[in-house]
């Protein structure tokens, strides 16, 4: 053993290594910038340094857009938990509790009422890193939940997709929630009541084909990938190159198919705007 060797352990005796947090930075998927997780947190989990829009869950949601306490999360429904009694490389239901570990949630899709600005509100959220945001009974019955808390606030839906489509696990049982939420949208205008749906990074597959594309208004965040099918499929498809920012936030809003993009930091204004604005109309016709 040479003598450096020993004087290191020697030292490594005597001096506690210090722990450092492995949450403390955070690599950009925008710009691979490194930032302090703190420095991303208190910017809304928005890149300081490219506006990368990081995805984000349903608890941060309602604290960046309820009102100060006035935040009440809804029960999860029940659902059967496995219904077909699936099982690919792994058994449905370790996949289930696997992702309520990781996540803390019961499901893919949570609801809160609450306040906008002093403007009642029943919002709904659902979250990718739940198996990616996918339908089955339970994020079917969870937007069912919301829309009739909805009706019996006398408030605006406001929904926030964020999903890879349909959830596999569950078959036709998962396709049976798109004319499923169709219906309750169509419960929420007869009440008189405005839906809005603020599409994110990324909202796909039966999602975007169902509740994400029927709201009165369509808001999106900058650059979120939104799309029913992948870009690859398409080209093959029509045998042609698409464009670069094809499926994108802009490009959507380009081709009509929203009505804004709004940054996350202006978000919760914007919303308080347009339910003022919905709300009044409908209560004047």
């Amino acid at each position: 053993m040479s003598w450096l060797s020993s004087v290191r352990n020697a030292l490594s005796s005597v001096i506690t290594k210090k722990d450092t947090p492995d949450n403390l930075w955070h690599k950009c998927k925008g710009c691979g910038q490194m930032i302090f997780t703190r420095e991303l947190e208190e910017n809304l989990s928005v890149c300081p340094k490219c506006d990368y829009h990081e995805r984000i869950g349903p608890k941060d949601r309602f604290a960046q857009l309820l009102d100060a306490g006035s935040c009440v999360e809804l029960p999860a429904p029940r659902t059967p938990e496995d219904p077909l009694r699936f099982r690919d490389s792994k058994r449905y239901v370790e996949r289930l509790k696997s992702a309520r570990a990781s996540t803390g949630e019961s499901d893919a899709f949570i609801n809160a009422r609450g306040t906008i600005d002093g403007h009642r509100a029943v919002i709904g959220v659902q979250d990718f890193a739940f198996m990616g945001g996918s339908m089955g009974q339970a994020v079917g019955e969870a937007f069912i939940q919301g829309v009739e808390a909805a009706i019996a606030d006398k408030a605006p839906y406001i929904v926030f997709t964020a999903s890879g489509g349909a959830r596999m696990q569950e078959g036709i049982l998962s396709l049976m929630q798109m004319p499923r939420s169709t219906v309750a949208i169509q419960m929420l205008h007869d009440a008189g009541l405005p839906y809005i749906v603020v599409l994110t990074d990324p909202t796909s597959g039966g999602v975007m084909a169902a509740y994400a594309m029927l709201g009165d208004v369509h808001i999106a965040e900058p650059k979120a990938l939104l799309a029913f099918t992948g870009r690859r499929v398409i080209e093959n498809t029509i045998r042609e190159k698409l464009p670069d920012d094809f499926q994108t936030s802009e490009y959507l809003f380009e081709h009509g198919m929203l009505d804004m993009i709004v940054h996350r930091k202006d978000l919760r204004q914007q919303l308080a705007t347009v339910i003022s604005y919905l709300c009044h109309q409908r209560a004047a016709a």
